[in-house]
């Protein structure tokens, strides 16, 4: 049985419980930095792509998992980062000033777009957030001029301390950046739930009756975490865009804010860590599927077999699954096998037994 004892007041301020999981931190994090070293080109790509989808998912937890607001609309934020880190580049803005406004940019406009959106609730928010996705591909097309419309855009080089750094010129240096990224995102996302609005976007999750009893502005507080929220998925849709070097309009479907969700729901709502487990799902399955098809071709003879819709009937049945019997997601699971080594041999079954009976507060109108 291990315990922590607390006998300093920073205990309770660091993001670390103690100095063990600050290990295990420092040594995932340098796992990770050297990786390019262990790992071959193609595998460097896909470790890309889920870093690439942990900084989306970090986006959209904000918002859902943190602050209990649904959203089907992501992909058209992602777009929107996208096109605006690229249009930048175009007019001669340097990388390290276009990457961050372009964030920005789509911060505002989300922030925007919530003042309309957020005076709905539930299911209705989600479907005003699907018809902004729908909308988006339109808007992309019409607007020929700044987005190139059906042909799309090219992602060019871009420069980084004088260095070009290439999806597939550089595979190692873009690896980097991205990884340089998650890393500020997620110390920020960190640092973002210690603070008074941090703890806000929860008050609200949890109910918004008892939030506005404890002096929470509802309305403000939604509308923020609607901006940081859509500000992440637009830094991740501009990374998103220079891994894919061309897209249009179809690159950002109403599919990918499906995904979005299906991710973190996967990878556990309301927990850091559970965009990265979502991330590793739905970065490494299709490759995963790939890699089974050709094995039980060789094994039973035949050449692989394409099947239309595999991919997302697989990752629908897992969604399935972890809805019926672990709600919590990955990092649910993971929080229970830590608990029981942790107490052994005091853990219990019914410590993670869901509640039959629960006390639910309305919402505001």
């Amino acid at each position: 049985m291990r315990i922590v004892f607390k006998t300093d007041y920073m205990q309770d301020i660091r993001p670390w419980k103690d100095g063990f999981q600050l290990s295990l931190y420092m040594l995932l994090l340098a796992l990770a930095v050297v990786a390019p070293f262990l790992l071959d080109t193609f595998y460097i790509g896909e470790l890309t792509n889920v870093l690439i989808w942990a900084i989306a998912g970090l986006g959209l937890m904000v918002l859902t998992g943190h602050t209990g607001q649904a959203s089907l609309g992501h992909a058209a934020f992602l777009a929107f980062g996208c096109y605006a880190n690229i249009i930048l580049i175009e007019q001669g803005i340097p990388f390290l000033i276009a990457f961050p406004v372009a964030g920005i940019l789509t911060g505002i406009v989300g922030a925007v777009i919530a003042i309309p959106a957020l005076r709905l609730h539930g299911v209705y928010l989600a479907i005003f957030t699907l018809a902004l996705s729908i909308l988006t591909d339109d808007l992309i097309v019409l607007s020929e001029p700044l987005t190139g419309g059906v042909a799309g855009k090219y992602a060019p080089p871009v420069g980084v301390f004088g260095l070009q750094i290439d999806r597939w010129g550089t595979p190692d240096l873009f690896y980097w950046l991205t990884l340089a990224v998650v890393v500020l995102v997620t110390l920020g996302y960190i640092n973002l739930l210690r603070t008074p609005l941090g703890r806000s976007f929860i008050a609200v999750r949890d109910s918004e009756v008892s939030a506005q009893a404890m002096g929470v502005d509802i309305a403000r507080t939604k509308t923020v975490s609607f901006g940081v929220s859509c500000m992440v998925t637009g830094w991740a849709g501009a990374l998103m865009g220079l891994y894919a070097v061309a897209f249009n309009n179809e690159t950002f479907s109403v599919v990918i804010s499906i995904q979005l969700l299906m991710m973190i729901v996967i990878g556990g709502l309301g927990s850091i860590h559970g965009a990265f487990f979502g991330a590793v799902v739905i970065g490494f399955l299709p490759q995963f599927l790939s890699i089974s098809k050709e094995y039980v071709g060789a094994v039973f003879g035949g050449g692989s077999v394409a099947i239309p819709g595999l991919e997302f009937g697989i990752f629908g049945m897992i969604l399935i699954l972890f809805i019926l019997f672990e709600p919590m997601g990955i990092y649910g699971r993971w929080l229970k096998i830590r608990t029981y080594f942790e107490l052994f041999p005091f853990y219990r079954k019914d410590m993670f037994k869901r509640q039959k009976s629960y006390l639910k507060t309305e919402r505001l109108r």
